[in-house]
């Protein structure tokens, strides 16, 4: 049962007939209980309401999409009254109650619009219907549980660099022919020496055939592995400007699978931290990208260590073949000098391996003040943060690492830079 706001008026109103006596207000209640009570008798049984749903099941986040209930009243009274479908507080569901009013033997489609603030899955909570009699005192209430389920995928919003790094791609790939050692190793075809050509490309049996002077010519590998590893840590949860770094990590990461599918490189994924998160294993380079997008959507950082040896581990035993391994991590000097740096030589005598990790440019800004007191221990404790981070930097170099340390806003975009370098050097 469930007692409406007019009810408790009525209730307040037989308040002030009490002066007059008892009698009034025994004669007020009595006749509110007898309201409530035909309501009640009244009232649509909520019980008879049968409910299906249909609508979006994916989303890119920041992206509204529209998910419809539709609900039939079976039973042989006329529901009136309020309904709320209810969702996650974070699937920013609109509006949050709808009105409704479904004759016997009849259907409505009430329409909910989702704006998720994260990713993930956003789940139906319940849907709960009060049905109010004829006198608006009283009704039947019950909730009702609906599932569905709408999957929130990361914005990729890297994709503008997309074109960009295409296009030096098919430079590198053939639309402007390689002619010169060093821009990739794999054998493309011969032509005529010319001055400039590097005399170490010459191909002396093939001169010795032609009776003139020819060199051949590379174009960067293709079918070369990426690993990219993705720290879901605690480290991962620390915000930069108005996001995670573990999302910062998975837009870059997206820009990099789409290049290097598109170079016609295999592109696997790893998330971990204390355990395995999400893999991603031989995926089509048509399907690797929405691959790699449905099993990032779910990850959230975790409020633990990393395990690096566990890390380590799982990329030997997958990777047999030598690959360019791409750990999305943090630069802070106990997670990297206790956890990966004992275990990174087994990684670097197999595969090429580049450290990505999001700079906070807040760090830089706050280094430079000098206004009051507050604003030089500040700078002190911000230079000293940079100089243990170029200092881990340079440790990791030393061990034949390639770091990437910029900000969010060109962070993708520079680590699509340096495997495009790789490749054209020959390095993957």
């Amino acid at each position: 049962m469930a007692i409406t706001g007019r009810t408790a008026l009525v209730a307040a109103l037989g308040v002030f007939l009490a002066p007059l006596g008892p009698a009034w207000l025994w004669a007020v209640e009595g006749v509110l209980l007898l309201g409530v009570a035909l309501d009640l008798a009244r009232a649509g049984r909520v019980a008879d309401l049968a409910m299906s749903r249909s609508g979006a099941t994916s989303t890119r986040l920041g992206q509204p999409v529209e998910v419809t209930l539709l609900v039939t009243n079976t039973g042989r009274r006329r529901v009136r009254g309020v309904l709320r479908d209810a969702w996650l507080p974070s699937a920013g569901a609109t509006p949050r109650t709808q009105r409704v009013d479904i004759p016997t033997g009849e259907r409505r489609r009430l329409t909910t619009r989702l704006a998720p603030t994260r990713r993930g899955d956003r789940t139906a909570a319940h849907v709960t219907v009060r049905s109010v009699g004829p006198l608006g005192l009283a009704g039947r209430q019950r909730r009702h549980r609906v599932p569905w389920s709408v999957r929130v995928l990361p914005p990729f919003t890297s994709r503008k660099f997309l074109p960009e790094k295409l296009a030096r791609l098919r430079e590198l790939d053939g639309a402007v022919t390689l002619n010169r050692r060093g821009q990739g190793t794999e054998f493309d075809s011969l032509r005529e020496y010319v001055d400039g050509d590097d005399v170490r490309s010459i191909d002396w049996r093939a001169t010795a055939r032609r009776g003139d002077v020819v060199v051949r010519t590379w174009r960067p590998e293709r079918d070369r592995r990426l690993v990219c590893v993705l720290d879901t840590g605690r480290t991962s949860a620390a915000r930069v400007g108005d996001i995670p770094r573990l999302d910062a990590a998975l837009d870059a990461c997206l820009l990099l699978a789409a290049v290097a599918a598109r170079a016609g490189d295999r592109v696997d994924l790893l998330a971990a931290d204390s355990v395995v998160r999400a893999s991603v294993e031989g995926a089509s380079r048509t399907e690797v990208l929405p691959t790699l997008v449905q099993a990032m959507a779910p990850l959230e950082p975790a409020l633990v260590e990393s395990d690096a040896r566990l890390v380590v581990a799982e990329v030997l035993r997958r990777e047999r073949k030598r690959a360019l391994v791409v750990l999305f991590t943090s630069l802070d000097p106990a997670p990297i000098e206790h956890g990966l740096l004992p275990v990174l030589s087994g990684l670097t005598s197999r595969h090429t391996v580049v450290i990505a990790a999001v700079g906070d440019p807040r760090v830089a800004e706050l280094a430079g003040r000098r206004g009051d007191t507050e604003a030089v221990y500040e700078a002190a404790a911000a230079e000293r943060a940079l100089a243990e981070r170029r200092r881990v930097t340079a440790h990791l170099r030393r061990r034949g690492v390639t770091v990437v340390d910029e900000p969010a806003d060109v962070f993708a975009s520079r680590v699509a830079d340096v495997y495009l370098s790789m490749k054209a050097a020959g390095r993957l």
